[in-house]
């Protein structure tokens, strides 16, 4: 059964630098909501707790959100505890009793899943991802959630994008809002436009219990870590190409790509009735 209580933050009053943080990421994560209706009046929101900087971050600003937003929503914290060893179990329940979040553990061993069926040396991310989600939509169900809130931000996003270019040979990341495959759940990314770098400074002010990932987050041969370790590079040589390659993602033009199934290019003709004799549809980089 989920912890209940009402909801309320500490009433500490924050330093300076935690709070202009905080006023830029509510703004961030408000505009990011209005943007693509992730959050609606009467929406139960299941946020998912994995314990590191990303869901502390995202839980402690919807709540802020809730507190101020013209509509009324639900907020239930919720944790799958995989029974990783060494497992600090205690840590989430006591913050989110100290927060007065309603919340709920559910403890499912797919540690051990995951580390029978796939080999030492290889990447454990693609099956403790699938077992974790199965299990996220069942509990969502049962808790009655309207909405599964996780905890990406815009580096993830943009990490994966390169890793489907580089790997897969797909052009996609990851959306803001998303409907699962059975239709009966509705995943939303508040923090899509967040920086990585502004969730690690806000989890520093704010003094999050984090607790530290013995699977994905302890492996060194990632491909993502070497995508982020790319990203970074670039950013360094080339300061604001990342804000560019973001700006990219809502900002597509199907007849500049190759996919028949957006465009239909079997119906394009030549059209002299058309004004200008300039090509209005390539942007001045697009030749």
């Amino acid at each position: 059964m989920p912890q209940t209580s009402s909801p309320r933050l500490p009433l500490s009053r924050l330093d300076d630098a935690t709070e202009q943080l905080q006023t830029r990421l509510l703004r961030q994560v408000g505009q990011t909501i209005n943007d693509y209706g992730l959050i609606e009046a009467g929406d139960r929101v299941m946020v998912c707790m994995s314990g590191g900087k990303d869901s502390y971050g995202l839980l402690d600003l919807l709540l802020m959100l809730q507190r101020r937003a013209p509509i009324h929503f639900d907020i239930i914290a919720v944790n799958l505890d995989q029974k990783q060893p060494g497992y600090p179990a205690h840590v989430l329940p006591e913050y989110l009793r100290s927060a007065g979040v309603p919340f709920h553990i559910e403890e499912r061993d797919t540690y051990s899943i995951v580390k029978r069926l796939i080999p030492e040396g290889q990447t454990t991310c693609s099956l403790c991802s699938r077992l974790r989600r199965g299990h996220l939509y069942r509990i969502a169900t049962e808790q009655g959630a309207t909405k599964i809130a996780l905890g990406h931000h815009r580096d993830d996003i943009l990490e994966t994008l390169l890793l489907n270019l580089l790997f897969t040979g797909k052009l996609k990341a990851m959306p803001p809002k998303l409907r699962s495959k059975d239709g009966r759940h509705l995943v939303i990314r508040p923090l899509a436009a967040v920086r990585e770098a502004d969730l690690i400074r806000y989890a520093e002010l704010r003094a999050f219990p984090i607790i530290p990932c013995d699977l994905c987050g302890s492996q060194d041969n990632l491909k993502r870590k070497q995508v982020k370790a790319f990203l970074l590079e670039w950013e360094r040589l080339a300061p604001g190409c990342t804000d560019s390659m973001f700006a990219s993602l809502s900002n597509i033009a199907p007849p500049l790509l190759m996919d028949h199934r957006l465009f239909d290019f079997r119906a394009l003709r030549r059209d002299e009735s058309l004004a200008g004799d300039d090509d209005a549809w390539l942007d001045e980089n697009g030749s």
